[in-house]
């Protein structure tokens, strides 16, 4: 027993009513459950549950978490869909119920199809408009008149949601329905994620429709138009990809924006940095952004398509087929035996192999877009508002513990020194 939670690495499934329950308690937005820290010492990887109640395995070492995110073994796909857990990422992105014996092969075609709209070329070009985006955002921040602003709402949020709804080409007056879509399916709790899902699904539907008629320079025109090629492409597979691709590809971000804010307000000789010299230090102080921010959720769920053996020696542990896996880099982000003074704020560490992206064939195609993004808003903002600085306690700060991602209830900030 530990603090009341009982540790295990049973390979039993229901039967154990004492595994620790996802997601787990954290003291504060900047730490991570120290739970964690104790399950890695425990084994490779430990039996938890799910909100839902369902036992998975967990995997919180970094060595595991690398290996296991390359194993082709593994996928979102479930081998036998009755029996997948009934709370997961893969619920949301497309479901558990695929045809797990053909996902390697799908996933391969669409991998291939969607890389040129996330090419570092492409993220490249649409530097200057993520600019543009966030210099309307400071400016909107700066036209309130409020000496304290929630720079979460103010900012956060809208620049990731500009920006994915003009790459995929969602028109500008649809962009609030789609932020209460994307909320409502984030949400671990109750009916209404599955609902939320088949409603942005019949959303996406009609804007590849209109996008055939008239199409356009962006994502949803080319998929539209790969149809012609690949038989395999469906219209509900059109509107599936459509609403994972605008779910993925603006959350994470909104949670890693504003938790970067946080993390270079209480680190302020790395901010001092970054005002000075934007340039010179921004790409590593995101990258370390990236493997400290950890806006909690519920980690990357996968499904073992055969037995998959973890571990050597007294530490072996065997995955069987079905089991679900829940793969949480924020604590494989933090593993001493990987990152030296793990817990610290370091830009200048290097290498820095974080696992935020995932690793090997489902390596996060967004990730490039998720660097601009970063990049550019922190850089803008650090830019425009050298004097910006928290307006509580940064203990205060509250998560979303009932959200698939996680992240910030409000950020607030005082864009100028207290007067005095």
């Amino acid at each position: 027993m530990t603090n009341g939670t009982t540790i295990t690495t049973s390979t039993a499934h229901d039967d154990a009513p004492d595994l620790p329950q996802l997601p787990f308690p954290r003291e504060d937005a900047l730490t991570i459950s120290p739970l964690y820290e104790r399950l890695r010492a425990a084994g490779p990887i430990t039996r938890v549950r799910t909100p839902a109640g369902d036992a998975v395995w967990l995997v919180s070492r970094y060595e595991e978490a690398k290996a296991l995110f390359a194993d082709r073994r593994l996928g979102r796909s479930h081998p036998q869909p009755e029996q997948a857990a009934r709370v997961s990422d893969a619920g949301v992105m497309a479901g558990p119920t695929g045809d797990h014996e053909h996902e390697d092969d799908d996933h391969t075609s669409m991998r291939r199809l969607l890389t040129p709209a996330f090419s570092a070329k492409r993220m490249r070009r649409l530097h200057d408009r993520v600019a543009e985006l966030a210099d309307g955002l400071v400016d909107d921040l700066l036209a309130a008149g409020s000496d304290v602003v929630d720079l979460h709402a103010g900012f956060s949020v809208p620049l990731p949601i500009f920006v994915i709804c003009e790459l995929l080409g969602v028109p500008v007056e649809d962009r609030a329905y789609f932020k209460g879509l994307s909320e409502r399916m984030a949400t671990l709790t109750g009916d209404d994620p599955a609902v939320a899902r088949a409603e942005f699904e019949r959303y996406t539907a009609g804007l590849a429709e209109a996008k055939r008629a008239e199409p356009g320079e962006d994502v949803i025109s080319d998929l539209v138009a790969a149809q012609a090629h690949d038989p395999r492409l469906t219209d509900t597979r059109v509107a599936e990809l459509t609403a994972g691709l605008l779910f993925a590809g603006h959350e994470t971000t909104v949670n890693r924006l504003s938790l970067g804010v946080v993390l270079l307000l209480v680190n302020p000789v790395v901010r001092d940095r970054l005002v000075g010299d934007p340039a010179g230090s921004v790409d590593a102080i995101v990258e370390e952004v990236l493997r400290l921010a950890e806006p909690g959720g519920m980690g990357l769920l996968r499904y073992a398509h055969e037995d998959v053996t973890v571990g050597e020696g007294d530490e072996q542990v065997t995955i069987a087929r079905g089991d679900g896996v829940v793969i949480v880099t924020s604590a494989a982000n933090r593993d001493e035996h990987a990152f030296d003074a793990a817990g610290a704020f370091d830009p200048d560490r290097s290498p820095n192999p974080h696992l935020s992206f995932g690793h090997g064939p489902h390596f996060c195609i967004g990730a490039s877009l998720a660097r601009t993004e970063l990049r550019v808003g922190l850089t803008t903002l650090f830019t425009r508002l050298p004097e910006l600085r928290l307006a509580v306690d940064p203990t205060s700060l509250t998560l979303h513990t009932e959200r698939l991602t996680g992240g910030l209830d409000e950020l607030p900030v005082r864009l100028a020194p207290e007067a005095g």
